[in-house]
């Protein structure tokens, strides 16, 4: 009896050996085919991108309809944006630059801020971070349709997110993690938005939960689809917290097949691939995906990722080449010693002298290798530059922000002050009974004249400590004989507050006509007068204007 016992403990424990064995046989398998078909595929990409080179076109055929109206144009620049969102960026702000001009000629403000937040989210994926936020913060949230203010919180949430990457610095995600918390309390519970952030929010506090919500959404999904890339990628993070690396893997690379097919450009599956690769030393695929995830940030111009691939791309680059170059090294050594012993000196001397010809091609190899590693250099340092402009201007606007709120409480404190004495002072008239005094105390506008006077002169003083030499740095943008020349007691005229509104980003020529009590028309003819007297291009002259610095960037 205890002889039958071991014996079938023994065959229980041989099956489960077996069955593991034949478990790993299998997900190798697996791997390796899903690795030669990504390899497959990368390889006929341009295939994939001209056939949606040709959907676009057939779209874009749409648009020479004869008699289309303006809100049909519309909608057909809608489909080319979602066609090139994740193709090619430029293209893309084009087609919502024209609707937002479409939908200010149809004035439908649904139109114009549906397509703010495309041109936001652009902005985002392309590195124009300070451009997106200000186009988030112009748009009314209270005036918002229930449908755009979730796109709207999409959007916030996205360039968060967008910007996190960018910088490197994870701690943008809690402004990310407020916008989804808003975006969670709006979207539809049964939508696939929702169910697909659910299972991410899930991967680090319920795994079984996040398993599950995954599962039913690749039942549901078709095979290959964008939404399909999304779902595997980020199943992939669940795998990796799990430490399953195999299936990580596994559904990276069905979910980079996917984004390739569909020329989905905006391929973080491929970077964190290559990064598997170089882990694992496969140098050859950590190289290749690199390559191709390069490629699709140049074409796309998604930059958001940029930094961050250029800098793996150095690395895997150089180990590639160290790689190639230890096994030319074999090689050769392996040349030379079967010359000798088979062919002795006369193939050693032809050896010596094939071995020059090919160390002369590794020279114009590498020498062509560190040409475009040194273009891709200079390339990062630029977009470095342009980040550091951006975040100057960032710490710029937030210091003169809080500026100006500072002056914005003291300017009201003082009004209510004087409002008090104001309304003591006709109470006592009124006590008094002096009627016709009162009356002509509330017909006069000196009071009104005097307080404008005096909000404008605080106004030059507080715009003068930011900027202490806009008045002379403006007139080195006149002609001589076109200079502005104050009066003994003035700080600004008309002219010069216009520009100091404009230079504090106020570009809305009604904004500005109602702080200087003014019309429209007022305003626009003072702005061309002195663009026509300007030194520079009178085109460039406004712009010049923005460059004029305040005390905080000295």
């Amino acid at each position: 009896m205890k002889f039958n016992c071991c014996l079938l403990k023994k065959r229980f424990l041989l099956l489960l050996i077996a069955l593991g064995i034949g478990s790993a046989l299998y997900a190798n398998d697996e791997l390796k085919l899903l690795t030669d078909s990504l390899r497959r595929v990368i390889d006929e990409k341009h295939v994939f991108v001209k056939e949606k080179e040709d959907r676009i076109n057939r779209i874009k055929c749409m648009l020479k309809s004869p008699g289309l109206t303006l809100e049909g144009e519309y909608r057909i620049n809608l489909r080319l944006y979602n066609e090139y969102k994740k193709f090619h960026i430029d293209s893309a702000i084009h087609y919502v630059d024209r609707n937002i001009e479409i939908s200010r000629q149809l004035n439908r403000p649904y139109f114009t801020n549906q397509s703010s937040l495309h041109l936001s989210l652009l902005y985002s994926m392309c590195g124009r971070f300070r451009e997106a936020e200000i186009i988030l913060k112009s748009i009314k949230t209270s005036e918002l349709p229930r449908d755009l203010l979730i796109n709207y919180y999409q959007t916030y949430s996205s360039f968060w997110g967008h910007y996190s990457i960018s910088v490197a610095n994870n701690l943008y995600g809690k402004q990310q993690a407020a916008y989804q918390d808003s975006l969670f309390a709006l979207i539809d519970h049964t939508s696939w938005d929702y169910r697909m952030s659910q299972a991410s929010y899930y991967i680090w506090r319920d795994t079984l939960k996040s398993k599950e919500i995954f599962k039913e959404l690749l039942e549901i999904e078709e095979v290959g689809t964008p939404n399909y890339a999304m779902i595997t990628h980020s199943y992939s993070r669940l795998c990796h917290h799990q430490k399953k690396y195999d299936e990580e893997k596994k559904y990276l690379m069905l979910s980079a097949i996917a984004d390739t097919r569909n020329a989905t450009r905006e391929n973080a599956s491929l970077q964190s691939l290559a990064l598997i690769a170089y882990d694992e030393q496969n140098l050859a695929d950590a190289f290749k995906f690199t390559q191709s995830a390069i490629d699709d940030v140049i074409s796309s111009g998604i930059h958001f990722r940029a930094i961050e691939i250029y800098k793996f791309n150095s690395i895997i680059n150089t180990a590639y080449q160290a790689e190639q170059a230890r096994s030319r090294s074999h090689l050769t050594t392996f040349l030379i010693s079967t010359s000798i012993i088979l062919f002795l000196l006369l193939l050693l001397v032809l050896f010596i002298y094939i071995q020059m010809k090919k160390t002369l091609k590794i020279k114009q190899a590498l020498a062509q290798s560190n040409e475009e590693l040194l273009r891709l250099n200079n390339k990062l340092n630029s977009m470095n530059s342009q980040l550091n402009d951006t975040n100057n201007q960032l710490c710029e606007i937030n210091s003169i922000k809080e500026y100006y709120i500072a002056e914005f409480f003291d300017v009201c404190f003082s009004y209510i002050h004087k409002m008090e004495k104001y309304q003591n002072m006709l109470y006592k008239i009124a006590i008094n009974k002096y009627y016709d005094e009162l009356i002509k105390k509330l017909k006069s506008s000196a009071l009104i004249d005097e307080e404008l006077s005096a909000l404008y002169t605080r106004f030059d003083k507080v715009f003068l400590g930011l900027y202490p030499t806009f008045v002379s740095d403006f007139n080195a943008l006149l002609k001589d004989e076109e200079k502005i020349i104050l009066k003994p007691d003035a700080l600004l005229n008309r002219e010069l507050r216009i520009y100091a509104l404009l230079r504090l980003g106020i570009t809305d020529s009604g904004k500005i006509a109602n702080f200087l009590r003014c019309s429209t028309s007022t305003v626009y003819n003072y702005r061309t007068k002195m663009r026509n007297k300007a030194a520079v291009d009178r085109d460039e002259f406004e712009n010049e204007i923005m460059k004029i610095s305040s005390t905080q960037e000295t």
